[in-house]
Order: structure tokens, then C-alpha cells, then sequence
């Protein structure tokens, strides 16, 4: 499964032309694409208006929308911020920690525009989309 993070979603809501919303716009449908429940709460926090929040939520539970792992997932991502730490690599959020591990833990791929998930990439073997 294809995980989309927020930055992919917000870009894609805002009609933003990036390699990744025109990835999206070409691939749904044909890819099974999915987002955490994580990555929901990212997206649904930034809509002031609730006829949107309303709106946008009911769209995207429509996709399959994952538990993000609990303790296992939580664990293994401090794990990973160490690692990175130690080689002076700091990421910025605990939610991409979180997100990134999720995906390697499971097996899926990750369409994100986000420089947060390079190092999981180049360190740690998360598996990302370049369009």
C-alpha cells in the first residue's frame, strides 16, 4: 500500500501542482492508497471551517485509514530517532518518526514533500515514491 502523508494531502487540497499531488491525481484508482490515523489528524487540523473539516473528513475515510502501531511502532521510532541522532541527523517532528517507522514496519511505501523523511530513506530503508 501506497501511504500519503499530510504534506501530499495539503498540497493535494490546495490544488498545488507537485510531482506528488500529479502522482496522486494519476495513480488513485490504480494503486491502493492509504493514510494513518496519524496523517488524518494532520490534515483535518488545519480546516478553520467546519462544513470543510466535515467535508474532507468524510472524503478521505473513504481510504483505508491504519492504526499507526501503538507501543511496538512508538518504540521502534525512538529507536530510529536515536539512530539518526547519532549520526547527527535530527528530525523534527515525533509524528514523521512515527509515520516512517509505521510504514517500514509494514511493508509500505511512503509518497510524502517532506525533508523529514529523507533520512529514514538514506539510513533506514524507508521505501518512498519519486515522481
Amino acid at each position: 500500500m501506497v501511504i500519503v502523508d499530510s504534506t501530499v494531502w495539503i498540497d493535494y487540497l490546495r490544488d498545488a501542482d507537485t510531482g506528488q499531488t500529479r502522482w496522486l491525481d494519476v495513480r488513485q484508482g490504480l494503486d491502493e492508497i492509504g493514510l494513518t490515523d496519524l496523517i488524518l489528524c494532520e490534515v483535518l487540523q488545519g480546516f478553520r471551517e467546519d462544513w470543510k473539516f466535515q467535508r474532507i473528513a468524510s472524503q478521505l475515510r473513504l481510504l483505508p485509514i491504519l492504526d499507526s502501531g501503538g507501543a511496538s511502532v512508538a518504540i521502534a521510532s525512538a529507536r530510529n530517532y536515536r539512530v539518526l541522532r547519532a549520526k547527527g541527523i535530527t528530525v523534527r517532528t515525533t509524528i514523521d518518526c512515527l509515520i516512517a517507522t509505521f510504514c517500514m514496519e509494514q511493508g509500505h511505501v511512503l509518497l510524502h514533500n517532506d525533508r523529514d523523511f529523507d533520512a529514514f530513506e538514506e539510513h533506514l530503508g524507508l521505501r518512498v515514491i519519486h515522481p
